[in-house]
């Protein structure tokens, strides 16, 4: 199996060169995100990262905290490279969007459990469930968290069937939130990029 790309020091800017880039590079992530960003339903999004996604928060956030040293952004590349799709998975972000405080706050509240409810379809085969936050636990017995991490794992049958078009839906199926949607061919074919 072909090795999936990682963030390395070599692949990011310095500070000073990111400064002079960043708003041709956010504009081109951005274009690329449209491909990769699926809305299920009006309050659930999942952003499927891969290195470029992840490289982009890496700089953004060596930015911010002006990290310059070189243990400081090997940190960060530890932290964020779990992150980027290793060939046989994908990965997502998943948003719990809600704009009304107090509304968003009764919604966590009803949707614990949820980030374990997500899941991946190729036509004729199983569905793949998400395996959520490994990095850490991001619910409590009295709410979810409006962020959650998911990997997706895929067996060979399936990452070929998709290689070769087959349709890919995307659902959740909470007991008190539930959407599906057949992703475009656009964003099937940006995905099966991250499999090997």
């Amino acid at each position: 199996m072909d090795a999936m790309p990682r963030i390395d020091r070599s692949s990011l800017m310095t500070l000073e060169t990111y400064a002079r880039e960043r708003l041709q590079f956010r504009a081109r992530v951005m274009a690329h995100k449209k491909h990769r960003t699926i809305h299920l339903g009006e309050h659930v999004t999942l952003l499927f990262e891969d290195e470029l996604t992840i490289r982009y928060q890496v700089q953004e956030m060596l930015r911010v905290e002006r990290i310059f040293e070189e243990e400081g952004i090997q940190e960060e590349l530890d932290a964020y490279n779990p992150l980027v799709p290793d060939g046989r998975n994908l990965k997502a972000t998943m948003m719990i969007e809600y704009p009304d405080p107090d509304e968003r706050s009764k919604r966590l509240a009803d949707l614990i459990g949820i980030e374990d409810k997500v899941w991946i379809q190729a036509a004729g085969h199983e569905r793949v469930r998400a395996i959520a936050d490994e990095d850490l636990d991001r619910e409590n017995e009295q709410k979810t968290s409006a962020v959650h991490f998911l990997r997706f794992e895929f067996g060979e049958a399936m990452a070929q069937a998709l290689k070769k078009g087959t349709g890919l839906t995307i659902g959740v199926d909470h007991p008190r939130y539930s959407a599906t949607l057949e992703a475009s061919s656009a964003v099937r074919d940006s995905l099966v990029k991250d499999l090997v």
